[in-house]
């Protein structure tokens, strides 16, 4: 019997491209290749009976090209509050090994690069949201002003982690990347950020 797990909360990004990325729109990204920060808050969630809520998770993309014509790199940080059994469920639906969503970018995936348990800061205030991996990363944004100071959101988008919801286009204060070989620093890229709610 497959494992019942269900998560949900909040969705961010950043990367290189300038807002809005067209890698969601499956065009190739603006710089020619994307470096990619993705984060997960859970809000709610349980993996076969473990209790999630409350912890992170960031995954770290490269793609040295087209995302969907080129082989990414990634890399996945876990949360360093989780316990044993839940860094294991955090580790297993983020990677996509425990199916839902995630799964469908295994194709995607040339090498990983490594799964590491960090300390993960996660703070959203009004229109911002921001992590912090010390040592690691930092990632801010802000949403777009859009018609009478409204979010500019997309909807329906056809290449996107969080299937089901409008997602909210900003630009970045900040993105800030160094581990395994990398070094980026960017600002003022792209940002997305959306509710999310995955299962299996």
């Amino acid at each position: 019997m497959a494992t019942q797990w269900k998560v949900s909360g909040t969705y961010f990004e950043s990367c290189n491209c300038n807002a809005a990325c067209p890698c969601v729109f499956m065009a190739p990204p603006t710089e020619g290749e994307c470096h990619a920060l993705l984060a997960w808050h859970i809000d709610k969630g349980s993996f076969d009976g473990v209790q999630l809520n409350g912890l992170n998770a960031a995954l770290f993309g490269h793609a040295p090209g087209h995302m969907l014509q080129t082989k990414w790199k990634v890399a996945l940080y876990v949360d360093q509050k989780a316990t044993d059994k839940q860094r294991d469920a955090l580790t297993r639906i983020f990677s996509g090994q425990a199916g839902g969503h995630l799964a469908n970018l295994g194709p995607l995936i040339g090498e990983v690069l490594g799964v590491k348990s960090v300390a993960i800061e996660y703070r959203a205030s009004g229109k911002q949201r921001s992590l912090t991996i010390p040592k690691v990363a930092q990632m801010e944004i802000e949403a777009l002003a859009g018609q009478d100071g409204q979010d500019v959101t997309l909807a329906n988008i056809p290449f996107t982690p969080v299937p089901g919801y409008p997602t909210v286009v900003c630009h970045s204060k900040q993105l800030s990347y160094k581990d395994h070989g990398f070094s980026v620093q960017v600002s003022k890229k792209n940002g997305f950020y959306s509710p999310f709610s995955y299962q299996a």
